[in-house]
């Protein structure tokens, strides 16, 4: 591929990478989430998973086809990666902190977005 066509989208590699983690781990931790026994402890940390895998998978998407909703829509990205970071950090599981690790990183990488 032409390195000229892929220079616009620099600036947004290390945002766009950061989304596509957390949306791996979502849902890989959504799954987890599903085999513990403690399921119904888990409604609102499962809800904020699925919430926060599909936004993900929007913003980097959207990233990578350079919209002009960049802005908003990470701007939502941080939001939901906050609210699934702290879900998920009510549980002790390798799984759960994982996600919450990835979630906040992804939040951080979309706040710094709104500087560009």
């Amino acid at each position: 591929m032409n390195a000229t066509l892929m220079a616009p989208n620099a600036q947004y590699q290390s945002c766009l990478d950061a989304c596509s983690k957390c949306m791996q781990l979502c849902q890989e931790c959504f799954r987890m989430c599903l085999s513990e026994p403690d399921v119904k402890a888990r409604e609102h940390c499962i809800l904020d998973l699925i919430d926060c895998s599909e936004v993900c998978a929007t913003a980097a998407s959207a990233m990578a086809r350079r919209s002009f909703h960049i802005d908003h829509i990470c701007n939502l990205c941080a939001i939901v990666c906050d609210e699934c970071a702290s879900e998920c950090s009510k549980f002790k599981d390798e799984h759960c902190r994982m996600c919450a690790d990835a979630c906040r990183q992804c939040a951080d990488e979309c706040r710094k977005m709104k500087s560009m």
